[in-house]
């Protein structure tokens, strides 16, 4: 019998195991978690099998002979193709490695520390590292995220992960980076099924890019001139992982951003070189407004339908006339077509302006800027569907320098001095999803980020070098045709100088001193005025 404020304890019955039954239970467990790994590693479970198969059957040389073959003919594969040996073979094995041997070692502690470890019913939850494909400069990882995360997260810690990973340069994509390949001949439909499984959108993973090797230290030379440039794919520099970007210039408009000597001339050099076959076939007319008295586009003077130089008031009158082709174009074109196809009956203009901000901010003459800078507000928002683009270039992002600065769909930043800068060239966020333009090494002129095509994440580039002898030998083989400067051209003045202003006259000015003090310093000790 109890009462209240007895205590009363309770064991549960003891059920005790007989020994072979646990055995047979830890058994059971470590084939079954056997089994499943070898079902999600089928390469490595049939190399293994058929590894020791051949060890059995024909002793060492079993195991010899085979591998001196597969070398043999991995050696003669790259030699023949290159980019499908990594593709195909050297990629996967390389990624599987460092999965294992690089990443997953320090994944508990780099995720931790970085932030991205979550705690849910007491217990912690982390990331999940699915893959890891490599290539001849990149590790990119494919990472499940924990319910609840966003690649926004990611984002904000990409230096974070690039160090705590033995590497400088990090970037977290929402979307597996690059398009899928073109997929032409026999077997053509049974590839473009497999890519449509490995690029369909998985909205819980996110890919981390890990530069392992810098490809874009080397200098990278000029590309080839194509006879009919592709206005959606002009070649212009090299990415991280070897590829080559492409710019889409038909129906946009590009702005450079970049510091002193941060290699702003590679990107427009760039971009006059691969329009080359266009200029001399008359397909493209290129207007150059070069602010800094022809010093950095005189040497292709012969491949410019119109340049100015030396006088701003040139420089208007040439921005003026394109916004009477951007007229003349729309009264014809409006109800026929949406966007303007080049040709060489009406070839696509582009106007390049180098240092813009010395027209629209640092020009003394109030008038001539209001000028310069109505011509440019309807270029910008209405030249592109009929081919009257603009191609700028300025130092200073900032919202007095360049007041239309939103109006450019193409920018492209290279190294800037300040890191709220990042942000005014690329768009808001940008910083945050790695594009650090603000930390560019002394040695990396012509290094720049760029947005990639239908996605908000940054890819970093090297714009391709033209020196000094590549631009003579462009303007020689390349110059525009004798009619080029035909649409409202004054070919006379584009390169006078500045005519001479006479000084306006100024009102007299009296002096700063109020009149009290004023009278008491007019007059003598005496009190008489002097």
């Amino acid at each position: 019998m109890t009462t209240a404020g007895d205590l009363m304890v309770i064991r549960p019955k003891r059920f005790e195991l007989p020994v072979w039954a646990v055995l047979l239970g830890l058994v059971l467990r470590w084939s079954w978690r056997a089994l499943w790994w070898c079902l999600r590693h089928p390469v490595a479970t049939a190399s293994a099998v058929l590894a020791l198969t051949l060890y059995v059957e024909f002793g060492w040389s079993g195991l010899v002979v085979p591998l001196v073959l597969m070398s043999a003919a991995s050696a003669l594969w790259r030699w023949r193709d290159e980019s499908s040996w990594w593709a195909w073979l050297a990629g996967p094995l390389l990624g599987s490695f460092r999965r294992v041997f690089v990443y997953r070692r320090v994944w508990r502690e780099a995720m931790t520390l970085c932030g991205l470890a979550e705690t849910y019913d007491h217990r912690g939850v982390l990331p999940e590292l699915l893959r890891v494909r490599s290539d001849q400069a990149l590790d990119v990882l494919t990472v499940r995220m924990v319910r609840g995360q966003t690649p926004e997260q990611f984002q904000k810690v990409s230096a974070n992960l690039a160090y705590a990973f033995g590497r400088r340069h990090a970037r977290v994509y929402s979307e597996r980076p690059g398009d899928p390949p073109t997929r032409t001949g026999r077997g053509a439909w049974l590839l473009r099924l497999v890519d449509r499984v490995r690029y369909r959108d998985r909205p819980t993973v996110v890919y981390l890019a890990l530069v392992r090797t810098d490809a874009l230290r080397t200098v990278v030379p000029p590309f080839p001139v194509p006879a009919v440039p592709d206005f959606t794919a002009l070649p212009l520099a090299r990415r991280e992982d070897l590829r080559t970007w492409s710019l889409h210039l038909l129906a946009t408009h590009v702005l450079v951003g970049g510091a002193t000597r941060s290699g702003k001339g590679s990107v427009l050099w760039s971009l006059v070189r691969v329009l080359g076959g266009g200029i001399a076939s008359g397909l493209v007319r290129l207007w150059v407004i070069d602010p800094k008295g022809g010093m950095e586009f005189a040497l292709g003077r012969p491949m410019f339908a119109r340049f100015a130089c030396k006088s701003f008031e040139a420089m208007a009158d040439l921005l003026d006339e394109a916004v009477t082709v951007l007229r003349e174009r729309q009264t014809r074109l409006a109800g026929t077509v949406r966007v303007h196809t080049p040709t060489e009956a009406d070839p696509l203009v582009v106007v390049v302006v180098d240092e813009m901000a010395a027209l629209t901010a640092y020009l003394q003459d109030v008038d001539l800027r209001k000028r310069i800078a109505g011509s440019l507000g309807l270029l910008l928002s209405q030249g592109a569907g009929v081919g009257v683009l603009v191609v700028a270039a300025l130092q200073d992002p900032r919202k007095e320098v360049l007041p239309f600065r939103d109006l450019f769909p193409t920018r492209i930043a290279l190294g800037l001095t300040e890191a709220s800068q990042v942000d005014l060239v690329l768009g808001e966020g940008a910083r945050n999803r790695g594009a650090l333009a603000d930390q560019m090494p002394r040695w990396a002129k012509g290094v720049g980020y760029v947005i990639l095509d239908g996605t908000p994440d940054p890819m970093r580039v090297r714009f391709s070098y033209v020196g000094d002898d590549d631009i003579r030998g462009m303007a020689r083989q390349y110059p525009a045709p004798v009619d080029a400067s035909d649409i409202l051209a004054q070919v006379g003045r584009e390169t006078a100088t500045e005519p001479v202003r006479l000084p306006l006259p100024r009102k007299h000015s009296g002096p700063l001193l109020p009149d009290a003090l004023r009278n008491l310093l007019d007059r003598d000790g005496r009190g008489d005025p002097r």
